[in-house]
């Protein structure tokens, strides 16, 4: 398997990424030019993650673990905050219960729209009475959504 990222050039055509990513383009339109009727290519593609999106979210989990009171390490926090948004893998423990394992949102293992899913599932958290309890356990359950709803309302503006 060969990877190939593609552009659109300056001529509106569409072009291999790099001398690499020429190559491998010329690769595949040959592939396809020399296909018989009937005959199959398959082919998979990942929509690119925003660098954007990517710096925002991480710019709000960098806000939060500024704000909440739980956790000392935001390796920690992100992977607290992966098993709440159901970003987990469930496998049998050593006694044979579940356990949540993390999933990767690696830049080259999540495209865009699982790295969107993600962002929202992640909020969808925040917003429950048991997140905002477990970050901020010494509050009322009044300031936790205050918390959440202020740190909400800071990355909105920005």
């Amino acid at each position: 398997m060969s990877d190939l990222i593609i552009t659109k050039g300056q001529d509106g055509k569409l072009e291999g990424f790099g001398e690499k990513g020429r190559r491998a383009y010329a690769k595949f339109r040959n592939l396809v030019s020399e296909m018989e009727v009937g005959e199959t290519l398959g082919f998979s593609f990942r929509m690119p993650r925003s660098p954007q999106h990517h710096k925002y979210t991480f710019a709000k989990l960098a806000g939060l673990f500024e704000r909440q009171e739980l956790f000392e390490d935001f390796d920690r926090l992100l992977e607290w905050l992966k098993v709440g948004a159901g970003h987990c893998d469930l496998l049998p423990g050593p006694g044979g219960a579940l356990v949540a394992i993390p999933k990767s949102i690696n830049w080259e293992k999540l495209d865009e729209q699982g790295f969107v899913e993600f962002h929202h599932a992640l909020t969808d958290f925040l917003w429950t009475q048991p997140a905002q309890a477990a970050l901020w356990p010494h509050s009322k359950a009044q300031q936790g959504y205050d918390n959440i709803s202020n740190w909400h309302r800071d990355f909105q503006t920005s």
